[in-house]
């Protein structure tokens, strides 16, 4: 049963450059333009009406862009929910201009240890996710510590949950790796593995979506009877300023948004598009988190009820349920 049937998420790619070097990810590699203010404006006004309430300005690293603090700015006054996942080399830079603009700020850290952590980024900068968490909190923000689980640090888990998230009051974010595009992300997580996330996840301060536990000993997404709606809960807009479909992962076809985005979303050859979400070949198998989350919350069904409850923990904790009931009923 489909409980929503417009877009909720917009993935705004602000850029695709990066100053980090990810093992697990080879956005950092393509060149990339920045968004323009322009484009912007209107497009999330657009996305308002066609009913979007998480904008999520992310790349590459979003804050290479000189302007992330105004694209916030417009967001947060259109009334939607904003999200953005840092790094953290730049934080120390943007943390007052950004201070009250986002309301699920992300730090990326993946071991409590610094050189592993360093290792897998490319990057030094764990010393810079540490000063950042401070300067945050000192600010009067909030952020979640976003930590991307391999078979390789799972053993990091259980000292970053203690030796900072905890000490922080923060929360800890868990975010099983897929892979995709052929990019070798390090060995799948074992049914083990997912039982121990699974146990995690139902402490304090942790969230991690059951539903994306139950993708993956369901094998992925089935193109015979797809769990993923990537291009009806979720729009994705390129740094080009196109319209990607179906997911930016797979990149089938690209759209100029040369006046209206949301007369171009509901035309005839981009909802023909649509209709083909977790259908074509290369969906056969996928777990990709960030277009999953969406689709479990649209549609009625087992993964919807697996999702529900570390949703409810995490929006009851971070405050933003009161902005989304206030959506939902206007």
């Amino acid at each position: 049963m489909r409980l929503v049937r417009h877009p909720v998420l917009c993935n705004y790619y602000v850029t695709y450059r990066c100053n980090a070097r990810c093992s697990f990810c080879d956005i950092w590699e393509k060149p990339s333009p920045y968004i323009n203010l322009r484009d912007v404006e209107k497009n999330l006004r657009d996305l308002r009406e066609l009913g979007v309430q998480v904008i999520d300005f992310t790349g590459g690293e979003p804050l290479l862009h000189q302007q992330i603090d105004q694209f916030l700015s417009l967001a947060h006054n259109l009334g939607f929910i904003t999200t953005l996942t840092t790094n953290c080399l730049l934080y120390p830079k943007w943390a007052e201009r950004l201070r009250g603009k986002v309301d699920m700020l992300h730090f990326s850290l993946d071991a409590a240890v610094k050189v592993r952590h360093d290792q897998g980024r490319g990057v030094a900068c764990y010393d810079f996710v540490l000063e950042s968490i401070k300067l945050a909190k000192d600010l009067g923000e909030r952020p979640d510590i976003l930590f991307t689980v391999f078979s390789e640090n799972l053993d990091q888990v259980e000292p970053v949950y203690h030796d900072i998230a905890l000490p922080n009051n923060l929360m800890l974010l868990l975010n099983p790796a897929f892979t995709y595009n052929a990019v070798e992300t390090g060995q799948p997580l074992t049914l083990p593995e997912l039982d121990y996330l699974s146990a995690f996840g139902k402490r304090r301060n942790v969230y991690l979506n059951e539903g994306f536990l139950k993708l993956r000993r369901d094998g992925g997404n089935h193109t015979a009877a797809p769990v993923c709606k990537a291009a009806s809960t979720t729009l994705v807009i390129s740094p080009e300023n196109e319209l990607v479909l179906p997911c930016y992962h797979l990149g089938e076809k690209k759209f100029r948004i040369e006046e209206n985005l949301k007369n171009l979303y509901q035309s005839t050859e981009v909802q023909r598009l649509v209709a083909l979400e977790g259908r074509l070949p290369a969906c056969e198998g996928c777990t990709i988190n960030c277009y999953m989350q969406p689709s479990f919350a649209v549609e009625l069904n087992s993964y919807f009820w697996k999702a529900l409850p570390s949703t409810l923990k995490y929006n009851w904790q971070k405050g933003t349920w009161k902005r989304l009931l206030k959506q939902a009923v206007a």
